[in-house]
């Protein structure tokens, strides 16, 4: 089954993990998966954030350029390219969701993200949305892009949400110790992404 594959791809530790959005909630958790020696691929539409972290530098206070260097020497890279996505495992979107002046989240970037990524998605991917928003956006945003490119979710496809659960700065609870909710279209879906964040979290919900 592919999705066992995958599973044994995530456990030892040779799955590339694709993280797209490199804010203060893409940053660690590439900084997590490359303590644990995942290969990491950061994406994200600014050449200069790229460039910086390229060169092992932070362009966020609380996240130290040693981490960066630590990632880096572990075969992380960040890149621009949005054809790497098809090179990836488990991708996961960690791109803003700003308030509209109505209070409701701005999808703009998750389908701009969508719309990058489509063309290079292939089977046997783990997609896991991150991003705040409100509930129905991974069954309306992502299920029906995927879905039209002809792969069974669940099958040979999975797709899962992942609420991000950061809490910058604060130096009592990190990546690692916040509890991490799972969730998936599927069982299946959801049995990959609870794997995928047990390598990296202490507890995932």
């Amino acid at each position: 089954m592919i999705k066992n594959d995958l599973i044994k791809k995530i456990n030892d530790k040779s799955a590339i993990v694709g993280i797209i959005g490199l804010g203060y909630v893409g940053l660690p958790l590439i900084i997590r998966f490359s303590e644990e020696k995942f290969k990491v691929i950061g994406f994200d539409i600014d050449t200069e954030k790229c460039r910086t972290l390229n060169s092992g530098e932070s362009y966020i206070h609380h996240i130290s350029t040693e981490s960066i260097q630590i990632a880096l020497k572990n075969g992380f890279s960040a890149t621009t390219n949005w054809e790497q996505i098809s090179k990836v495992d488990c991708i996961l979107i960690c791109v803003p969701t700003p308030l509209k002046i109505n209070n409701i989240p701005d999808l703009q970037y998750i389908r701009n993200t969508l719309n990058s990524a489509q063309k290079f998605l292939r089977k046997g991917q783990l997609l896991i949305l991150e991003s705040t928003t409100y509930p129905g956006t991974t069954d309306e945003e992502l299920v029906p892009i995927v879905e039209n490119m002809s792969f069974q979710i669940g099958d040979d496809f999975f797709i899962a949400y992942s609420p991000e659960r950061e809490d910058p700065g604060n130096p009592e609870y990190s990546t690692r110790t916040i509890p991490k909710v799972v969730s998936g279209i599927t069982e299946h879906c959801c049995e990959l992404a609870d794997t995928l964040y047990q390598s990296i979290v202490d507890q995932t919900i």
